[in-house]
C-alpha cells in the first residue's frame, strides 16, 4: 500500500457496517478487544462533538505474539484499530497500514515485514467484509 491509511467506503450505514465488522473479524481470527464510541466518549466529557465515529481494536494473537517476540516495541503500535465514521453522508472505514507503522520501528526485520504484509491484507479483507464490498470488487 502506497498511503499510510487504508480507506473503504460502503453504502451500509454506520450501524450495519459496525453489527458486521466483529463477524468480518473474526472470520479472519482477529479478536476484538474493544470498542470505542467517541461521540459517547467526548460527551460524557461535556463535550460537543456531533460526528459518529466508532473505533474497533482488533488482533489476531498469533501475529501479535510473533511480531512482539521479535521486537517488544511494536506493542506501541498495538493492537491494530479500524475506525468507521459518517463522512459526506457515506461510511468509511479506516485503518492505518500495518507496512507503513511498521516503518517507525527501526530496522524491521524480513519477518516483521512479511507478519505487516499479512496483518494489512486481513485487515483489507475484514474492512471490505464490513463495507458489504461485493468479492469481486475487492482490491487485492
Amino acid at each position: 500500500m502506497s498511503s499510510a491509511i487504508i480507506k473503504r467506503t460502503s453504502d451500509l450505514s454506520l450501524e450495519e457496517v459496525c453489527a458486521r465488522l466483529p463477524a468480518a473479524a473474526a472470520k479472519h481470527q482477529f479478536g476484538l478487544l474493544g470498542t470505542h464510541d467517541l461521540k459517547e466518549k467526548m460527551r460524557n466529557k461535556g463535550l460537543s462533538f456531533e460526528r459518529e465515529c466508532r473505533v474497533f481494536e482488533v488482533c489476531d494473537p498469533r501475529q501479535a505474539h510473533a511480531i512482539l517476540s521479535g521486537d517488544i516495541a511494536v506493542s506501541a503500535a498495538l493492537p491494530c484499530r479500524i475506525s468507521v465514521y459518517d463522512e459526506g453522508g457515506s461510511t468509511l472505514l479506516a485503518t492505518i497500514a500495518p507496512e507503513g507503522l511498521l516503518r517507525l520501528f527501526d530496522p524491521p526485520s524480513s519477518d516483521a515485514q512479511r507478519i505487516a504484509r499479512q496483518v494489512e491484507t486481513d485487515l483489507i479483507a475484514i474492512m471490505d467484509e464490513a463495507a458489504g464490498v461485493p468479492t469481486e470488487s475487492r482490491a487485492e
